[in-house]
């Protein structure tokens, strides 16, 4: 999922469902749901995002107000919103961030033609900000240290064993999250089964113990609510990045300590394959205040170095 997008279909109508709350919104410019929501799905089998044919998208959220399912297709000029569950006034009420609206796309200038000519071809690119930490903070907890599909199936195995089903007429095995308590409560062996090692698990059940407190980091700004999750031992600057990118749509929190994206922002901006993080920075600090935003649009440029070492292995504890 390079530079966060995700395809969504479009053309095929859409089949009759029980009829939910509904909003709509009208974007105040190019929206592509692909490029926006793309970075909230955790791998092609995620149980709680599923892009369908008929062009919409559907999340399964655990709100403040308790779980809900998210329906959203571009219609036109207008973006709809469908809605059901405990949670559904919740999503609904926070959909024209979600859709990037508190995201300023104009301030963004590009200093180098890569960037600019993937700017250019992107115009639908918004970050979205969900308002919730922990659906973003757990996965990127799983995240660490090993392969995407390894913490993808991670992810996919834990929320459909333990979290329930999505509320309303959502696609079939959609589900929201396990609640706090319940990921209190995940067996040791179930972790194990799941390919998570004792580190990433332990660091989600501390990081669950203080779920209101990480999800307070909301209010604050990117900067601070980054400290905040590093309070938690385990979480670092690489995960704190990952989390604020998606509850606030922090423009500037580029990810550091990633094993791709220094050689991979190196070779687009500067021919330079083995860059290091403060190479990365420097090469971005350009675009301070949007550095995120220049990191994706660098990585959905799609000019990378070509591969010259072997794959990261996959491992699965749960086979041990």
């Amino acid at each position: 999922m390079r530079g966060g997008h995700v395809a969504v279909p479009g053309g095929v109508p859409r089949q009759a469902v029980v009829a939910g709350k509904v909003r709509t919104v009208v974007p105040d410019g190019p929206l592509d749901l692909g490029l926006v929501l793309g970075p909230l799905r955790r791998g092609p089998g995620d149980p709680t995002f599923r892009a369908v044919p008929d062009g919409s998208v559907w999340r399964a959220c655990r709100t403040p107000a308790g779980p809900g399912t998210l329906r959203v297709a571009v219609r036109g000029a207008e973006v709809r919103g469908e809605a059901w569950g405990p949670g559904a006034e919740w999503l609904l009420e926070q959909l024209p961030e979600l859709l990037g609206a508190a995201d300023d796309p104009s301030v963004f200038v590009p200093r180098h033609r890569l960037v600019a000519v993937t700017r250019h071809r992107r115009p639908g690119l918004r970050l979205t900000r969900t308002g919730l930490v922990l659906e973003s903070l757990i996965p990127s907890i799983l995240e660490q240290k090993v392969t995407a599909d390894e913490a993808y199936r991670a992810w996919r195995l834990l929320v459909r064993k333990f979290g329930e089903p999505a509320p309303g007429p959502a696609p079939e095995r959609m589900c929201v999250m396990p609640d706090v308590e319940t990921w209190r409560l995940i067996p040791s062996w179930e972790w194990h089964r799941a390919g998570v090692d004792n580190k990433r698990a332990s660091t989600i059940l501390r990081a669950v113990r203080v779920a209101a407190r990480m999800e307070e980091a909301v209010r604050m700004s990117p900067g601070e609510a980054q400290a905040r999750l590093e309070v938690v031992p385990g979480v670092g600057p690489w995960t704190s990045a990952e989390v604020v990118q998606r509850s606030h749509g922090a423009a500037d929190a580029v990810t550091v300590g990633d094993l791709h994206l220094p050689g991979i922002v190196g070779w687009a901006l500067a021919g330079d394959r083995d860059a290091d993080d403060s190479v990365m920075l420097e090469l971005l600090e350009p675009y301070a205040g949007q550095r995120h935003r220049a990191a994706r649009l660098i990585l959905l440029s799609g000019r990378v170095p070509a591969r010259r070492a072997p794959r990261m292995p996959r491992g699965d504890i749960g086979r041990l």
